[in-house]
């Protein structure tokens, strides 16, 4: 008698497919936040990689995942030399290298040329260019501007004359200086110097259905629109902004145009057309700009401003600017979320920034 058998079948579940682990979408995306916790090999190429690196997408059929670098080293192969996955990432490296270039700028006495910068951290103008713009916002000459600005208003703060704080930044004449102190300072250097002293503030304050608001302006515009629960402490805080500037109460005339505010905060469709006397660093002006170009019922990410304005890896510095901004919907800073629509922070409180986006959703 003849007897047939037959293969024992195999009980063992399949093994997961790679492009079925949750892992592998972090990969396709080249998700920066996940170097340092996986890497992965392909047996095509035989280098292993961490999840940021910019080669060409792999066949998650040749790929192997690692939860530590220890485990893609074990494959044999060798490190991949686009992305440095035993090293610091590209990221990192260009972080360094721009951090560099802010010290040498900081401990320049005068403005250092693009080439002197770039010369300095061992890179092309070219390159060093576009990776400061990309990680700082602001091209070097900007940053080199706002730096000297700093320096002058620590100058005043300190209570050097007008003429030391010039020089002291590195301003090579006072002429090149006055051509953009009011700009740069929001006034003049002696006023700076003297805490806006003689600096005239009206400001007014009225009720809407967000609460108190106040309007403050200066001889060149609105400077300040506080949202708030309190319409003293609103009053307290415009007095914090601006110690020893003299603050004049509300006259017939300026009431029209607190009124005009809040009418734009009842109807946003009206729209809002003031002229405003904005006060902030080149990098702030820069989003601030771009919020006003925001429509209304619009709503954009942070991440989406950071891009418009031509610094994609300036995200925190775009939040930050957008938490500095004084003007409550004049610049519409609560028109940007985060990038899964969820609303965040607001200076003057996340129900507020709900209500307002609400108000313009059905009215704007």
């Amino acid at each position: 008698m003849t007897i047939t058998t037959r293969p024992a079948t195999d009980q063992r579940p399949p093994l997961p497919l790679v492009a079925d682990d949750p892992r592998w979408a972090r990969i396709v995306a080249r998700d920066k936040s996940a170097d340092g916790e996986l890497w992965y090999s392909v047996a095509t190429t035989g280098v292993y990689c961490r999840p940021s690196c910019p080669s060409r997408a792999a066949n998650p059929r040749n790929v192997a995942l690692h939860d530590t670098l220890e485990s893609a080293r074990a494959t044999g192969f060798r490190p991949c030399r686009r992305c440095n996955p035993d090293g610091p990432s590209l990221d990192c490296e260009n972080a360094t290298l721009v951090a560099r270039a802010c010290r040498f700028i900081a401990d320049s006495e005068e403005e250092p040329s693009l080439e002197a910068l770039a010369g300095a951290i061992g890179r092309s103008p070219s390159y060093f260019h576009r990776l400061f713009k990309a990680s700082t916002g602001l091209t070097p000459k900007d940053y080199a501007a706002a730096e000297r600005a700093r320096k002058v208003r620590e100058g005043l703060d300190a209570g050097s004359s007008v003429t030391e704080a010039i020089y002291d930044a590195g301003f090579n004449s006072s002429g090149r200086f006055y051509e953009k102190s009011t700009g740069m300072l929001g006034m003049t250097p002696t006023r700076y110097r003297d805490g806006g002293a003689d600096e005239e503030i009206k400001f007014a304050v009225g009720q809407s259905v967000l609460g108190a608001i106040l309007v403050a302006s200066s001889r060149k515009g609105v400077a300040s629109i506080l949202l708030g629960d309190d319409p003293d402490a609103l009053v307290r805080n415009l007095q914090d902004r601006f110690p020893k500037a003299r603050l004049i109460g509300a006259d017939r005339d300026y009431e029209a145009l607190i009124a005009r505010v809040v009418g734009f905060v009842e109807n946003p469709g009206l729209g809002l057309d003031l002229p405003l006397d904005v006060r902030g660093t080149a990098f702030q002006r820069r989003v601030w700009q771009a919020l006003q170009e925001i429509p209304v019922g619009g709503r954009v990410s942070y991440s989406e401003i950071a891009r418009r304005i031509g610094s994609p890896n300036s995200v925190r510095a775009v939040a930050g600017a957008c938490a500095a901004n004084t003007l409550a919907v004049a610049i519409p800073c609560h028109r940007v979320v985060r990038n899964d629509g969820a609303l965040s922070g607001y200076a003057w409180g996340v129900e507020r920034k709900r209500a307002l986006l609400d108000r313009e959703a059905r009215n704007g």
